[in-house]
């Protein structure tokens, strides 16, 4: 319409990201100590062997006697969070019963911290197992929760091909950790 002026989206963190610049990639953490059986090249192990104090460089929101929730650092969406079992297991049969009720659990409390803390209206929740599955860190396993909001998907994805998020990774970190 004429003499309306057009919004502005400023992301200009996103930059380095999006041009694949390697220097963007954080530097890797080292653990005090790895946990049996961890794989030192996964990023998962890793926050799962870190201490507390190396938690929000990591995205590690909570850490529980079986489960990890951190932030995804490439997320789908705002508030986009990855719930792995603290051990390296690559399929659903690798868990025993406590590890998988747990990690459900936690699945359900982060949807209603979501709920309360961002105003989350729905998620999408998923899970994939293996590579030809589409499963990013195949031998960690790990469930995405996605919260989703009216009207939030934009033009940009399909126009663009650039997803616009409305927050930085370390102020959703402070705003789901408090």
């Amino acid at each position: 319409m004429p003499g309306m002026q057009p919004d502005i989206l400023w992301a200009p963190w996103r930059l380095a990201y999006v041009q694949g610049d390697p220097a963007s990639r954080p530097r890797p953490v080292e653990p005090p100590a790895w946990r049996a059986g961890a794989d030192r090249g996964c990023f998962l192990c890793r926050a799962a062997s870190a201490s507390d104090g190396q938690d929000r460089e990591l995205g590690v929101i909570e850490r529980t006697a079986d489960c990890l929730v951190v932030l995804n650092r490439f997320p789908y969406s705002n508030g986009h969070l990855l719930i792995a079992p603290l051990d390296h297991r690559a399929t659903l049969a690798d868990l025993d019963r406590g590890t998988l009720l747990a990690l459900q659990e936690r699945l359900v409390e982060w949807c209603r911290t979501m709920e309360h803390r961002m105003e989350a209206h729905g998620f999408n929740i998923g899970l994939n197992v293996g590579a030809v599955a589409g499963a990013g860190v195949p031998g960690h396993l790990h469930w995405h929760l996605v919260p989703r909001w009216p009207g939030d998907v934009n033009f940009m994805p399909s126009v663009a091909g650039v997803k616009v998020l409305p927050q930085s990774l370390d102020a959703l970190w402070e705003q789901l950790r408090r």
